[in-house]
């Protein structure tokens, strides 16, 4: 297929051929893989600044890297080698001779304490992985961060969880130039402590002109782009479809939230601390939670029936389901059963090609294995999450499935069934804040093509 960039993709590449360093904040749909192999294309083949490029990707994109290099006319010169499986496999597939060699995440620490490091650019798809500075994965890439003479950072949501999460990502890009080499001094000097309990503090708040002076550090080597200023995107409408507790459902919500036990029939379920808390909460909010036993004890059905409204109202239209819980799955699964609804997980090539081609009316999915490399916008157009998630990376790559280029439709719709009284209201208000802190960023160093090509 011929490739016909979009200015602002000519100025990405551009970007990334021009600057050794370059972290790329580019929203679903945009096409950051085209345009980063156009720029390794060039610097193969034009320029001679490289000769060995590695890319480390989630597991399910990294087909997409090869099925993007076999896709586009002027990238057919490429070569590549997929070095995922047995180590073996792996071993054999980084002795092959080839110009890309592309690795899943969960390997780099592999590649890097058994096989010799030779890349001389280093390509990070989903930098937003890197974020954590005390993983493994980016212990091992820190070591061989400096025998790589280029690197990119590809993203869409750089500060899933806030600023903090900026520390470990550029850390990794510029060695510590912009942000530090500690988190210790980017803490101190762009932080105060936010949540503690005497000595120990649980979070951190950006300090008074913080945020500014973190993005202008970053600007030099980073560019952001927006699907929406770029793309003609169908309009995005988000909604929420409420249901209500009776007084007995409420009061055992309460009595877990406030006692950290509830007592059931056939058993107790304890939450040890916040974390476990909140997400027994959110069970309950769901309508089931896993006693401490292991065992499914239902609450109440007022997320199914809901989701049954929905259904009903879409009229025959394919409806595409997001649920968080092993036990959300069973009781949807159950209550469609029940309904005689087609439908099926999308969790395999066949069932995916059959929501594409509008064969399912609805079809349930996980976040997690929603989040990168699926292309879902033919099959629909409407969204529901069933149950939420904390995670503003896996929201947002979840909605962008549909919300992205080549939906058909003119509007694209996310509705959240939110309980209400619940952590419900309290995941999807995090959700909302946390995305005005990406958005502020965005904003921060969003690349101006005014004047670089004529717009």
């Amino acid at each position: 297929m011929r490739y016909k960039p979009h200015d602002y993709q000519r100025y990405a590449a551009d970007f990334i051929k021009n600057h050794p360093i370059a972290a790329l904040l580019l929203s679903m749909g945009l096409g950051k893989t085209s345009i980063t192999l156009t720029a390794i294309n060039d610097l193969l083949f034009d320029s001679f600044e490289v000769s060995r490029i590695l890319v480390i990707a989630p597991i399910r994109v990294t087909r997409v890297w090869a099925e993007e290099i076999e896709k586009w006319d002027h990238l057919r010169g490429l070569t590549y080698s997929i070095a995922v499986g047995t180590a073996e496999e792996r071993k054999t597939a980084l002795s092959r001779k080839a110009d890309i060699y592309i690795i899943n995440r969960e390997n780099v620490g592999w590649l890097i304490d058994e096989m010799p490091f030779d890349f001389d650019m280093i390509i990070i798809d989903e930098l937003s992985s890197f974020k954590n500075h005390q993983t493994k994965r980016f212990k091992a890439l820190m070591k061989a961060r400096p025998k790589a003479k280029r690197i990119v950072g590809l993203t869409g949501t750089p500060t899933g969880n806030g600023l903090m999460d900026l520390y470990a990502e550029f850390r990794l890009l510029d060695m510590g130039k912009r942000l530090g080499r500690f988190i210790g001094q980017y803490r101190n000097t762009y932080f105060q402590p936010d949540k503690r309990n005497g000595m120990i503090v649980y979070s951190y708040k950006p300090l008074p002109g913080a945020e500014d002076a973190i993005y202008e550090k970053i600007s030099d080597i980073t560019v952001s782009m927006r699907a929406t200023d770029h793309l003609k995107m169908p309009e995005l409408i988000m909604s929420e479809y409420t249901v209500q507790l009776s007084e007995a459902e409420h009061k055992k919500y309460s009595d877990l939230r406030q006692e950290l036990v509830l007592s059931l029939p056939n058993g107790e379920v304890t939450a040890a601390n916040a974390a476990s808390l909140s997400n027994k909460l959110s069970q309950m909010a769901n309508g089931a939670i896993y006693d401490d036993s292991g065992e499914v004890v239902p609450i109440h059905d007022r997320k199914l029936d809901a989701l049954e409204d929905i259904i009903e109202s879409m009229n025959g239209r394919p409806l595409l389901v997001a649920y968080w819980f092993r036990h959300d799955l069973d009781r949807i699964s159950e209550r469609l059963h029940q309904l005689h609804i087609p439908f099926s997980t999308l969790d395999k090539p066949d069932s995916i090609s059959r929501w594409n081609k509008g064969e399912l009316p609805v079809a349930l999915i996980h976040p997690a294995s929603a989040g990168h490399g699926l292309n879902l916008q033919s099959g629909g157009s409407t969204l529901v999450w069933f149950g939420l998630t904390w995670s503003l990376e896996l929201y947002q790559q979840t909605n962008a499935r549909l919300w992205r280029q080549g939906q058909k439709s003119a509007t694209v719709v996310i509705q959240h069934i939110v309980t209400k009284g619940t952590v419900d209201e309290r995941i999807l208000k995090a959700l909302q804040d946390k995305d005005k802190t990406q958005s502020a960023l965005m904003d921060a160093v969003k690349a101006e093509l005014e004047g670089c090509y004529g717009i």
